[in-house]
């Protein structure tokens, strides 16, 4: 059962993408009476808004005209945005200001990003929190694991807690949780990465389902068609949001005194799949299905 001391009365989601919208969703039911208040930039476009208050409606979020109206008067502020803005978002409401609310930066920068973002924060009046988001949030939504750290981390345990959600300390300065995302993407997102070109050249080489076979027989148990399919269609959705983070991620190998090779082709990749726009959604759940489709663009452009 959830600690009601340390519950939060209000909350605000700055971006409301997939991230935001799984919180608030697993929230409604595991801390009701908590007011959740939201500002993502698609609301003032005038093809996106439309969406976006839709899906204010059908979250109970109270959809705000911009992220200073946001987080004003709330507890405590989740930035759930693409790498890119994240920086931005933190530099927006510091010149807004902030009444001591904990600022929760959910998105996957480098620690050199965070470390700044922090800084700004809390001159702002914030206090500021490096959370790692360490799975995908469907199905866990609410629960899905974090990893915070920095010299409020005990504070924002107590207020995740309070919130039924899974958060885990990593003791140390701002960076250090960013710093284990940031690694673990190097695989992860360089994994999906791999497995988009190898089923691709596989596909147009026509030998993909014995290339598959045969990496089964390598890594007994991993399920190399279904986890193509997976990793494919993650890709195909989130390729533009990974490359942002991957960038981050070259970033971060740079500020380690390493050349990031791997990180930067990761970039390429995502950013290629990512910027064909298909709607995976529409596909049969297949790896042989989405490479086709995939190819399909990559050609008929060339």
């Amino acid at each position: 059962m959830a600690d009601t001391a340390q519950r939060p009365s209000a909350l605000a989601f700055i971006g409301f993408g997939e991230a935001g919208r799984a919180f608030a969703m697993g929230l409604l039911d595991c801390a009701p009476g908590v007011a959740l208040r939201g500002f993502d930039i698609k609301s003032l476009d005038g093809d996106t808004g439309p969406d976006m208050a839709s899906a204010y409606r059908n979250h109970d979020v109270t959809g705000q005209i911009s992220s200073g109206e946001a987080v004003y008067g709330t507890d405590a502020v989740f930035s759930l945005v693409t790498a890119d803005q994240a920086f931005a978002v933190a530099q927006e409401l510091a010149a807004h200001g902030l009444q001591d609310q904990l600022y929760f930066d959910c998105n996957s920068c480098s620690p050199g990003t965070k470390r700044a973002a922090c800084d700004l924060i809390e001159a702002a009046g914030g206090r500021y929190v490096d959370v790692a988001v360490m799975a995908p949030v469907h199905p866990a939504l609410h629960q899905t694991p974090l990893l915070v750290s920095g010299p409020h981390a005990r504070e924002a345990k107590a207020v995740f807690d309070a919130l039924d959600m899974r958060a885990q300390i990593l003791p140390g300065a701002v960076g250090r949780a960013s710093s284990v995302k940031m690694v673990r993407s190097i695989m992860i997102k360089g994994l999906e990465a791999l497995t988009l070109e190898c089923v691709l050249a596989g596909r147009q080489a026509g030998v993909d389902e014995e290339v598959l076979a045969t990496l089964d027989k390598s890594f007994p148990g991993f399920d190399w068609p279904n986890k193509a399919a997976y990793m494919m269609e993650r890709a195909m959705t989130h390729g533009i949001r990974r490359a942002a983070e991957m960038r981050e991620v070259a970033k971060s190998v740079e500020e380690w005194q390493i050349d990031p090779h791997m990180a930067r082709a990761t970039v390429a990749r995502q950013q290629e799949v990512g910027d064909l726009r298909l709607n995976a959604e529409e596909l049969a759940d297949d790896y042989q299905v989405y490479a086709d489709a995939v190819l399909q663009r990559l050609l008929a452009d060339r």
